[in-house]
């Protein structure tokens, strides 16, 4: 490589515009390291390998704000962004993986003169995605890769990381050393090939050495703690860095924004009393309180992740994913699913949230707790 590129260069092996990368000098993105003697941009090897980020990261669909975040992140080094980079890409990669063997199976009946239903058509693009695609991808818990870039970014430069409440390990990072921790002998039986090692522990006493790890981590599995402070405290003792996805059970706007629990499940509200309030889970930590939008795709069966793509919660097995459902009892899944089947076959349910439609993302009160 030359000791610098000029911008005509760049844009050609990168495949972008001119004017793109002038946008991203403009906006302090990607400001090259010199000029060449006519006053031209240049690019160093340095400013390449962040051209790489950045492009990694667009091609992810991250917004401009997102990546600069990311990229700007003193913690993370070219390693880790390319680890990082590969995790997220390959969860694309499966991801249309399975669209496009929704598309073979309907071109295979086409072919056969099998006609295909409106719903079989959108099964394969829609909310009901990964029922058409078998055991390789349910309709359960998979990492999301917007999240999972939020949640590996606030781990900084942790290289040993203990993942609490770890379940089957969607969230664990590959580019670092992870110890998990896993109550449930079901779960760890669920645990893929080659995760990371697993302990039969729980939260609230977990069996190391203070400051045994970089960073902890808990990824939806505080709401299942018998007590979610003494946990925290146990994270705080035994790692530097404490990082938890959760939600914000002390606040009520969201709750009300979120159609579901607003007209078909009220019985939510009850399983929120006693939690603790926000404020407390992040003292427990010593740390702060961050949202985390929901993407409408959201590749992860979170109790929320529907929100756009309502059909998903009439499939008993998309339900079985969430623990709600089971808390709630079945009187009252039963009677919020029959209300919203009715609701979208009548076009009730359309008339009342038209606007989310509009929407790429929606705030239901996930947190990110990062100390």
């Amino acid at each position: 490589m030359e000791e610098h590129l000029t911008v005509g260069r760049v844009a050609e092996l990168a495949g972008v515009t001119v004017r793109t990368l002038h946008h991203y000098d403009e906006i302090g993105l990607l400001t090259p390291s010199t000029r060449t003697p006519a006053g031209h941009r240049a690019y160093s090897a340095g400013d390449v390998r962040r051209l790489r980020e950045v492009l990694g990261y667009r091609r992810l669909g991250f917004g401009l704000r997102e990546i600069a975040a990311l990229v700007d992140d003193p913690a993370t080094d070219p390693v880790a962004h390319l680890c990082r980079l590969r995790g997220l890409l390959t969860d694309q990669r499966d991801r249309a993986a399975a669209m496009v063997a929704a598309i073979d199976r309907e071109l295979e009946a086409r072919a056969m003169g099998i006609p295909t239903t409106p719903e079989e058509q959108l099964r394969g693009f829609g909310a009901q995605l990964y029922d058409t695609i078998g055991s390789a991808y349910p309709a359960t818990r998979r990492t999301e890769p917007r999240i999972a870039a939020r949640l590996w970014a606030a781990l900084g430069d942790a290289r040993t990381v203990l993942n609490v409440g770890a379940g089957t390990g969607s969230y664990e990072p590959p580019d670092r050393t992870v110890t998990a921790v896993e109550p449930s002998a079901v779960m760890r039986a669920l645990r893929p090939v080659g995760a990371a090692p697993c302990v039969a522990a729980t939260a609230e006493r977990l069996p190391f050495e203070d400051r045994s790890f970089d960073a902890a981590m808990a990824v939806s599995t505080v709401h299942h703690w018998p007590d979610p402070v003494a946990g925290l405290r146990e994270m705080r003792r035994v790692a530097r860095r404490v990082v938890v996805f959760s939600y914000d059970a002390d606040e009520t706007g969201w709750r009300e924004r979120f159609w579901l629990t607003r007209d078909y499940l009220p019985e939510f509200a009850g399983l929120l009393v006693g939690w603790p309030p926000l404020d407390e889970l992040t003292r427990a930590i010593g740390g702060r309180a961050e949202p985390v939008p929901v993407p409408w795709d959201c590749a992860d069966g979170l109790f929320e992740a529907y929100w756009r793509r309502p059909e998903a919660y009439l499939d008993e097995r998309v339900r079985r994913a969430m623990s709600v459902w089971t808390r709630v009892g079945p009187p009252a899944e039963q009677r919020a699913v029959r209300m919203l089947g009715e609701d979208l076959a009548s076009g009730r349910w359309a008339e009342r949230n038209h606007d989310l439609l509009a929407r790429d993302t929606a705030e239901l009160g996930l947190r990110l707790l990062v100390a």
